[in-house]
């Protein structure tokens, strides 16, 4: 008897708990999910070939015959993915909400199966303020309106894609948004003089700025969407703390970056276009980064540094079936060099590309909680020649490829889901 009244009054708390205070918990959902995928050739890619970003370029021997023209075959389960939707009560007049999110993508190809942090928020919403806090999209990854193709690199390097620790203010006036984000680097990073690193970012002392505006209507009875956005970025590194020389330096690299989506969806058939011009880009997953201007203190080693541009743009049209949806991607991106005369180092992804483009249609098949999707990626790289003569790689003062051969791969890709 004298335990039962001690758990009696052990127990006795909860049921005096209010309605408000039972709300907080946590439901969990995600996916399992295995992709096969073959490759015609050797690929640029991310996670054993997972994550495809295109064609090598040509590696010829002694026989002048192309290394890389060798196909490749995986099989791959990291995407598989647990998310958990938090909720709890009100704090400060505003909904309080969380998400966490991982997979098994791992950090690095020496990772390939570990376990890592996708997703980690924070929401306070009010009426018509929302303040998020934590790991997410950057806003230039429009989540209202990106690539839904079945490969994971979902329209990589032509749309934006990275995720990072943010404090973003959203400010809501009906169908209108505008947004503000300071971002910082985790797994998606900037190159530079040490390789790739969060460290330019840090070392600069002050976050990525990010203003996003957009226009949002939808008519839930008529099953119609209309949306438009805008976002600009503006980002700053600093490459090194000291000189080669072992001199104490503060030179910036600073670049701006500008995104827009469109999207219109009626109840059978979505279309999407994404457009985006920026410079060093290399953290979104995309071409470009930056390089040496000049060197203005030979004695110390100090430099100055100039960014180098690129313009990419995207469609998608899919149809809005539930059992059956039939859909194509298209992307184009340019290397557009840079503004200055290039007269050092250059930290950039694919250099010695001129333009990349990928046509992708799929199907998907969806029963009950099982989906299957095939989907095909014919992608081409235009790699810079070398004239003939003066063995020189065709790539001009600023960076820019005067003259390139086009690369190209196919992938057959199937995956296979199942949703919980």
């Amino acid at each position: 008897m004298k335990k039962f009244i001690l758990f009696s009054l052990a127990i006795l708390p909860f049921f005096g708990m209010t309605q408000e205070e039972k709300k907080f918990g946590i439901t969990f959902d995600g996916f399992v999910k295995t992709d096969v995928l073959w490759d015609s050739r050797q690929t640029v890619n991310i996670r054993e070939g997972h994550f495809l970003l295109y064609p090598a370029a040509e590696m010829l021997d002694m026989e002048k015959k192309d290394i890389n023209a060798a196909s490749s075959f995986n099989m791959l389960s990291i995407q598989t993915r647990l998310k958990g939707n938090i909720t709890g009560p009100d704090a400060m007049g505003a909904k309080t909400s969380g998400m966490i999110e991982g997979e098994f993508f791992g950090t690095s190809n020496g990772d390939v199966n570990g376990f890592r942090l996708r997703h980690a928020i924070i929401k306070l919403d009010w009426e018509k303020t929302q303040l998020m806090v934590g790991q997410f999209w950057h806003p230039l990854f429009n989540t209202n309106c990106f690539p839904g193709t079945v490969s994971f690199n979902t329209g990589a390097p032509f749309q934006p894609f990275t995720r990072n620790p943010q404090i973003r203010v959203t400010q809501k006036m009906g169908n209108f948004s505008m947004a503000l984000t300071a971002l910082t680097q985790r797994d998606f990073i900037s190159n530079g003089p040490a390789g790739a690193s969060s460290d330019y970012l840090r070392n600069a002392g002050v976050p990525a700025m990010n203003l996003m505006l957009q226009y949002k209507a939808k008519n839930e009875e008529k099953g119609n969407e209309f949306l438009i956005s805008a976002a600009g970025n503006y980002k700053t590194l600093q490459p090194q703390l000291s000189t080669a020389k072992k001199y104490k330096t503060d030179a910036k690299a600073s670049s701006f970056g500008v995104g827009a989506n469109i999207k219109y969806a009626c109840k059978n058939i979505t279309v999407k276009l994404g457009e985006y011009f920026g410079q060093d880009s290399h953290d979104l997953t995309m071409l470009g980064g930056y390089a040496v201007k000049d060197v203005t203190d030979t004695l110390r080693g100090i430099t100055e540094y100039t960014p180098i541009s690129t313009q990419s743009l995207w469609a998608e049209i899919h149809s809005n079936g539930k059992k059956w949806q039939f859909g194509v991607f298209g992307g184009y991106t340019q290397n557009l060099g840079a503004d200055d005369e290039i007269k050092g180092a250059v930290y950039s992804r694919g250099a010695n590309i001129d333009y990349i483009y990928r046509v992708s249609p799929r199907v998907v098949f969806n029963a009950g909680k099982f989906r299957i999707a095939p989907e095909i990626e014919y992608t081409v790289a235009g790699y810079a020649t070398k004239d003939e003569t003066t063995g020189k790689v065709n790539i001009d003062e600023k960076g820019k490829v005067t003259e390139a051969e086009e690369v190209a791969n196919i992938r057959f890709l199937i995956g296979a889901y199942f949703f919980f």
